[in-house]
This record gives structure tokens, sequence and C-alpha cells, in this order.
């Protein structure tokens, strides 16, 4: 078992992978079989491809506040006229397509939460067109985000309400990261590193959801966590270290939650949920749901 970064680097080494040291963590923290733990990760894979056909089909929310957004780029990305490289653009569309997904109440895998379930999936879906990666090298994908949050939760948060957004996309953004890192061919070091720059990147960043709901500014974060995340694994993997250690990084992440005020975690009392529009719109979803028939 691994308490930190530093010794997940360092207990990596005896594994063949990271993915393999996170199974074998979960065998000894769990007791289950190897089997069981691969099933439900390629329960959770399905549903992450299910989840982004869905949003780039087409789905609108329940409030109508988002929807439609990850079609729209994926009309955009077919024009081949756009200004990002093509495989960044295809994670932001896929991360999106999560996101609008879970506002229209449908099957989402939370990674590391609902909130933030668009980055992993939508960074692991373009890596797979980029790296050709298979479906054995997927899961570990998904094996090694596990094993870096693990630490990211144990020693800071990756809850909106605790620490702000940058617990959650945060949080996702790193875990993102380091499975890209690894999966590029990159060392447990370099995804260390990745992480480190992802969290530094993103620290400060509160969680103000107009109406008190996981859409606005929620959808957009994650396409935003999903581009950080792919800058910082290039990063990482051209030899860029961090000045301040990943352990150190997290640590920090837990002071600025802890310090951060109760209006950015969640509550919509402050930052963006606070502007004129978010406080019209709030007024009306709650109007129209006071309005709505009983049964």
């Amino acid at each position: 078992m691994f308490l930190s970064i530093e010794e997940l680097v360092q207990q990596a080494t005896d594994f063949p992978s990271v993915a393999e040291l996170m199974i074998a963590t979960e065998i000894e923290n769990h007791g289950h079989s190897r089997e069981r733990i691969i099933e439900t990760m390629e329960r959770n894979l399905a549903v992450m491809k299910q989840s982004i056909q869905e949003g780039v089909d087409g789905v609108t929310s329940v409030t109508g506040l988002t929807g439609g957004d990850a079609t729209r780029l994926d009309d955009y990305i077919q024009t081949g006229n756009f200004l990002s490289g093509e495989t960044i653009l295809t994670a932001v569309r896929n991360a999106v397509a999560v996101n609008e997904v879970n506002a229209n109440m449908g099957l989402i895998c939370a990674t590391p939460t609902a909130g933030s379930a668009g980055v992993v999936p939508g960074v692991l879906m373009a890596a797979i067109e980029k790296l050709h990666l298979t479906h054995e090298q997927q899961l570990d994908f998904l094996f090694t985000a596990g094993a870096f949050g693990l630490v990211i939760a144990n020693n800071s948060s990756i809850s909106g309400a605790e620490g702000g957004c940058q617990a959650e996309v945060g949080s996702a953004s790193a875990m993102a990261s380091a499975a890209l890192v690894c999966a590029a061919g990159g060392s447990a070091d370099q995804a260390a590193q990745a992480i480190a720059i992802t969290l530094k990147n993103m620290m400060g960043l509160i969680c103000d959801p107009v109406a008190g709901l996981v859409e606005v500014p929620c959808v957009k974060r994650n396409a935003l966590g999903s581009s950080q995340a792919f800058i910082s694994a290039d990063m990482a993997l051209a030899g860029i270290r961090s000045v301040i250690p990943p352990d150190e990084v997290v640590a920090a992440m837990y002071q600025v939650g802890r310090q951060m005020p109760q209006i950015f975690k969640e509550t919509a009392e402050g930052g963006l949920a606070v502007t004129p529009t978010a406080q019209r719109l709030t007024k009306e979803l709650f109007d129209n749901q006071s309005a709505a028939p009983t049964k």
C-alpha cells in the first residue's frame, strides 16, 4: 500500500507498471480476486465509452441550461478548420459529452466525481486514437489514473464541497495526465511530475455552480481539464520537472481548500453563481419548479 506519490513511484519499480501496482493494492485492500477487479474496471470502461457516444449524439439537460455542445464540437472537428490540435479537441469534445449526459441524469462513471466525470474518459478516448491503445492498455490507463487519484484523495480532497473545483476537476485532470504519461511510455516519476504540473495550474479553482447544479460552469471546466492533462503530460514527457515535489503540491492543494471561503465550495453563494444572469436563471428554474404540477 502506498500513502504518497513518492511511495507510489518507488513501489512501481517492483511491478511491470503502475497499473499492476494498483491492481495488487486493490487485492490487498479489499481481498477481491484479480478477475473481479478487472471485471469491475471493464464495466467502468464500457460506461465511459457509452456516455461519450450518447453525449456526442446530442443530449439536453432537464433544466435546459446545458446540452448540444459536444455535438457542436464534433461538427467543428469534422470541418478540419480548428485552431488547437485534433487530439486535444477530441478529448475536450469527449469530456463535454460525458458531463452533458450527467446533466441529463444519464449513466456516467464518476472519475473521481460526477462533476469531474468527463476528464479521464475524455482524455482516454482521445488517447486511444492517438496512441492506438489496445483494450488491455485502456484498462491500464484507468488503473494508473486510479492509483494517483487514490493518493490525492487520501492526502487532499476530491470533493468540491470540501476543497473547491480544484479538488474535483483539478484531481481528475491530474489523474488523467499521469495515466497519459504512462500510456505514452513514460515512467512513474514522469507521471508524478505531470500530477504536480497539473495541480499547480489548477490550484485555487473554486466551485461555484449556477443554481447549485452540476452544469454551469462544470461542463466547460471538464473541457479545460482535459486539455490541461495533455499539456501537462507533454511537459513531463519532455523532461520538465516541478520545482515543488508532487506530494508537496498535493499538500498545498489541501491547505488551499481548507482556507478557501465557504462561498466557493459548491454552495452557489459566490463566483459565477451570483452574477446577475446566474441569479436570473436560478429564479426562473425555481419558479418553474414551483409551478410544475405535483402527482
